[in-house]
C-alpha cells in the first residue's frame, strides 16, 4: 500500500486533535496526528503498542511514571495497556505506528467490507 499526501481525510477525535490513518497492514497501522497548542489528549491506554515520531511542534507526553517533553526528532515506544497521555506545548505534528491494526482507526469503507466478510 502507498500513501500520497492529501490535505482531506482527517478526522477530530478530541478538541484542538486532527487524526488521519496513512497506510495499514495486517500487523501495523500508521496515523499522523496534529495537535493544537494547548489540546490534551487524556490519560487512557489500550493493548496497542505504539510508536512515534514528532515531525514538528513540542509535546509532553507521559507514559507509566515517566514524564518528558519531545521535540522535532524525537520519537518513543508506549506498551500495550500501559497508561499514557500528553499536552501539545506548541501546535505539533506527530506520526505514530500501532500494533496490533487500531481498528477504530481504519477508513470506513474498510470496516463495511469486513463485515461483508464475517
Amino acid at each position: 500500500m502507498f500513501y500520497k499526501y492529501s490535505r482531506e481525510g482527517y478526522s477530530r477525535p478530541l478538541t484542538g486533535i486532527e487524526q488521519k490513518t496513512l497506510v495499514y497492514g495486517k500487523k501495523t497501522l500508521m496515523a499522523e496526528f496534529r495537535l493544537a497548542k494547548g489540546s490534551i489528549v487524556p490519560q487512557h491506554s489500550h493493548p496497542h503498542e505504539q510508536a512515534g515520531y514528532l515531525v514538528s511542534g513540542q509535546v509532553k507526553f507521559s507514559a507509566g511514571s515517566e514524564e518528558t517533553i519531545c521535540n522535532p526528532g524525537d520519537s518513543w515506544c508506549i506498551r500495550g495497556y500501559e497508561e499514557h497521555g500528553a499536552e501539545a506545548l506548541q501546535d505539533s505534528v506527530l506520526v505514530e505506528i500501532f500494533s496490533p491494526v487500531r481498528e477504530e482507526y481504519l477508513p470506513e469503507e474498510l470496516e463495511e467490507l469486513k463485515k461483508l466478510d464475517q
